[in-house]
């Protein structure tokens, strides 16, 4: 005998819902990255990949561009301005970073402690990286000025100079001067990231390091700095591509002087493309810089890989 349903108990498709589609948790996904990665296509990658053909040009201004292959790299390479210009990258990214790591652990390492007026004291520390760049490095360029700078009048009234030196005139100390900007500058991104790390460690594996009987040097060592170990990557590695590709403190302070003593990537690759207008060999100085800050955070995070194993 064949069974007879009623029609209420017909098991119907359902239709298509809108709403139930949306709910999927991989469409809803992929949804919300859509926009983002419509952004760095349209504002990040094509930039980028316009710069590489450009880079493959031989392109001046207002003429047309003439495709040279990687003759552009090759005559960067060949070119003693050049490798300045990468000398000068590399001491001022390094110099300025370990300054910076060293400076904001101390600090971060201070504000965790309680004493009085310890918000306030969080709250001032931000000041430098909430200025403008543009506007602190205008007041910077006062105070290292040879004429009126505070610093020359401190030291002409401890009698240690007179006059002072020419801070942004000198090739030695523009680069010196540039260094301590940037490190001023960064040290509170520095402090207040590995301040949140601190927060996050347990009181009590300290605890039991004291009753273990470490001192605080052993205490910072071995339990300190291994547990900040991935946070000290992180904040390390943004600050090595922000300094690697500064550009607003060094031209506005510097404009790359004197006798391109501190030129970097960034500001000798807008020189070069807007001041003597060559799109195609500002575009390949530009892109120079891309090979080995891979290189320099691939190596941190094999490291930082190394230490976990």
């Amino acid at each position: 005998m064949t069974a007879v349903l009623a029609p209420a108990e017909v098991r119907r498709r359902p239709a298509f819902s809108l709403g139930r589609w949306l709910e999927r948790e991989g469409v809803f996904s992929w949804l919300m990255v859509a926009l983002p990665i419509a952004f760095l296509v349209l504002m990040v990658g094509y930039p980028f990949f316009y710069g590489i053909w450009l880079s493959l040009l031989d392109r001046p201004v207002a003429k047309p561009g003439v495709f040279i292959g990687l003759d552009n790299f090759i005559n960067d390479w060949h070119n003693p301005v050049f490798r300045q210009v990468v000398l000068n990258t590399f001491v001022y990214t390094i110099a300025a970073t370990i300054l910076k790591m060293v400076g904001g652990l101390g600090l971060a390492l201070v504000m965790n402690q309680d004493f009085r007026f310890k918000n306030l004291t969080r709250a001032l520390l931000l000041l430098p990286f909430i200025v403008p760049t543009v506007l602190s490095t205008i007041a910077w360029q006062w105070i290292l000025d040879p004429a009126f700078s505070v610093i020359n009048w401190a030291l002409k009234v401890a009698d240690i100079a007179d006059p002072g030196p020419s801070w942004l005139g000198n090739p030695h100390l523009a680069m010196f001067s540039l260094i301590m900007v940037n490190t001023w500058r960064g040290l509170p991104f520095y402090a207040i990231t590995l301040l949140a790390g601190l927060q996050t460690i347990s009181p009590e594996l300290y605890e039991a390091a004291t009753i273990d009987g470490a001192g605080r040097w052993t205490r910072f060592r071995y339990v300190t700095l291994p547990l900040l170990k991935p946070v000290i990557f992180i904040v390390t590695m943004f600050s090595v591509i922000f300094t690697f590709a500064d550009f607003q403190l060094i031209y506005v302070l510097t404009r790359g002087g004197p006798a391109n003593a501190t030129h970097v990537f960034a500001t000798y690759a807008f020189d070069i493309a807007m001041g003597a207008g060559q799109f195609g060999q500002g575009a390949s100085i530009a892109l120079s810089m891309v090979p080995p800050l891979a290189l320099i955070i691939l190596a941190m995070a094999i490291y930082l890989r190394s230490g976990k194993s």
